[in-house]
């Protein structure tokens, strides 16, 4: 699995990750995406500890663990200059072995949990206005090596612009997924099932694809496929969507996570309300959805001071 990579720890420790991976897999029902931050998340604490206690960290480490430990290993990723949203997430994942340990009576470490995540800094989602998305999928069948492939970006790029999917969400969609009344049930973060209508724009360019496809696509089997016939990765469709950047002359920000941002904003733009948007984006929480309103005001501000004419008196 892609989440078993090297640990610096004891096989006891080892033992016990690999427990509590098939915990987080079989009980828990974590995508692979979250199974591998969490083991990336648990090796750098691990590398941590080991630079810290100078030996290898074992089950007694992990234990001893004390408040100005954990502190330390925040304040060595700050200065590293790892974001607050990273370093938040690494102490979460931390917290959550610790549970697991705890749970199982293997050791119980009070001290992580009186450790509180950096604060935050507030984020708003960035997104491209609806004529550079429109310039975006006009061009995204240039870029491909063959036809068929050209036809696949197309229908990737517009179902996370039309159906405001995650890249994970969309490249983990299997043939049959989409039903006969054109609507998809999709497993997000955190196992939440949503459902999102699929507009006949998306069903079209998705069609187009199957059909130039040199794949006989079974029911079941990967919607979106590589070169090889395999289930296209994740990097393949960011470097595409870099190539268009540069060529459109468009900010960094235009990464596939942009476009379920611009599906968002340009929804909220047009009067969707927010509870809906929230169950669009299957967000647990309306709070999170509630930054799409803040994009908006952030942009009629800019607006405003454009055009008032005030603003141009000198």
């Amino acid at each position: 699995m892609k989440y078993e990579i090297k640990y610096i720890t004891s096989p006891e420790v080892l033992k016990y990750i690999k427990d509590w991976q098939t915990w987080l897999k079989d009980e828990r029902r974590y995508s692979s995406h979250t199974l591998d931050a969490y083991a990336r998340d648990l090796a750098i604490f691990l590398s941590f500890l080991h630079d810290y206690t100078d030996k290898i960290p074992d089950i007694n480490d992990l234990k001893e663990a004390d408040v100005r430990t954990f502190r330390s290993f925040l304040s060595q990723r700050n200065n590293k200059h790892i974001e607050k949203s990273s370093i938040s997430r690494e102490l979460s994942t931390i917290k959550n072995f610790y549970s697991w340990l705890a749970k199982k009576k293997l050791i119980n470490n009070t001290a992580i949990s009186v450790i509180s995540s950096p604060k935050i800094g507030k984020y708003l989602p960035k997104a491209i206005d609806v004529d550079e998305t429109f310039n975006v999928l006009d061009v995204a069948k240039d870029f491909a090596k063959s036809e068929w492939q050209g036809l696949r970006d197309v229908a990737i790029f517009t179902i996370l612009y039309g159906c405001g999917l995650r890249i994970s969400e969309a490249l983990s969609l299997n043939f049959g997924d989409i039903n006969h009344n054109n609507f998809l049930k999709i497993k997000g973060k955190g196992n939440k099932e949503r459902i999102v209508p699929v507009l006949p724009v998306v069903r079209e360019k998705i069609n187009a694809y199957l059909e130039a496809c040199p794949y006989n696509i079974k029911q079941g089997e990967p919607l979106f496929l590589g070169a090889r016939g395999e289930r296209i990765s994740p990097r393949i469709v960011q470097r595409t969507l870099e190539k268009i950047r540069k060529y459109l002359g468009l900010t960094d920000n235009l990464t596939p996570h942009a476009l379920r941002h611009s599906f968002a904003t340009h929804l909220l733009a047009n009067g969707t309300d927010l509870r809906s948007l929230q169950e669009l984006l299957g967000h647990a929480s309306l709070s999170t959805t509630q930054r799409y309103t803040d994009v908006q005001i952030e942009t009629l501000k800019r607006e405003y001071s454009k055009a008032h004419p005030l603003e141009k008196e000198e």
